[in-house]
């Protein structure tokens, strides 16, 4: 049996002997620890070369999105594929572009990792361009949409109200319910000069045509909106941060413009809110939006 003793001197007995170093592992030491000498002239030349190609690829970006915005957009009418796909194949003409533009004495110290970052900020290039000339004030490609759903106002005959996914669940104690229903347009740009076209279907009919015009011309249904004021069902809004109240939570910001209407002896059953918004855009001439939300009513006891 051995003890701890004996075997810790064995153990650093054993450690302290190590090989010792050839000639030539000493040699290969000292070699990696010699920097190479600097050369100015190849520094300089190599700061040249990614100059070169960093203007290139800028205004590679830079033409290729001004390309896509003024020529090849007003050609669609709505987003496809090919406007981002295009771009991104182009990435493999970086090297070629290089060849015929950059001299030779510099495009031969190109390597795979120069051609890696050349495609990295061309991509990015044509990202930051690509938002900033189909964005306001230079282009408008987003259409107008409702802010935050829809909300009813603060009703007795409510037991209890829910909005989900795109539906609004209503539980009542009667048969009929009237009820006051409110939503809010929002625009990049200027939700009033945005038209609407906003019914409500019943079991394959319309019952109610609420909108067929511009929003800016909606006024009752905008005095409506104000007439509520904060007896909204869902609530309001608040910021995340400061927890202060940003407003009802279909109109949670101020340049949202809140549209409501009376709706009166609504049944059990599901309802559609049939929604189109449409606007003059840049440079598609028309940008649209539609969207169908449901009201489902139900009585409990």
């Amino acid at each position: 049996m051995v003890d701890v003793d004996s075997a810790m001197r064995a153990s650093a007995y054993g450690g302290g002997k190590r090989r010792k170093k050839s000639n030539e592992d000493k040699e290969k030491e000292k070699q990696s620890r010699v920097l190479e000498p600097f050369d100015p002239a190849a520094a300089a030349k190599k700061e040249t070369a990614e100059a070169y190609s960093m203007w290139i690829v800028i205004i590679y970006g830079l033409s290729v999105c001004m390309f896509m915005r003024y020529v090849f957009m007003p050609t669609l009418t709505e987003p496809t594929r090919a406007l981002w796909l295009l771009p991104m194949l182009l990435i493999v003409s970086i090297p070629s572009l290089h060849k015929i533009m950059v001299p030779t004495e510099y495009y031969e110290i190109f390597t795979m990792g120069n051609w890696f970052r050349a495609s990295f900020l061309y991509f990015f290039s044509f990202i930051a361009l690509s938002f900033i000339l189909v964005n306001p004030p230079l282009g408008d490609i987003a259409a107008p949409a409702i802010a935050g759903g829809i909300d009813i106002e603060t009703n007795d005959a409510v037991v209890d109200a829910r909005w989900s996914k795109g539906t609004y669940y209503l539980e009542t104690n009667q048969d009929t319910i009237d009820i006051v229903l409110g939503m809010a347009v929002r625009d990049n740009v200027n939700a009033e000069t945005a038209i609407m076209s906003a019914s409500v279907w019943y079991r394959g009919e319309m019952i109610a045509n609420l909108s067929d015009g511009v929003v800016s011309e909606l006024d009752e249904a905008q005095t409506r909106f104000d007439e509520v004021g904060d007896n909204w069902t869902r609530g309001h809004q608040k910021n995340t941060l400061t927890g202060d109240v940003l407003g009802p939570k279909v109109a949670s910001r101020a340049e949202d413009i809140g549209l409501a209407w009376d709706i009166s002896g609504m049944e059990l059953g599901d309802y559609e809110i049939r929604i189109n918004l449409s606007e003059v855009g840049d440079p598609w001439e028309l940008n649209t939006w539609d969207a169908v939300y449901t009201i489902n009513i139900v009585r409990v006891v």
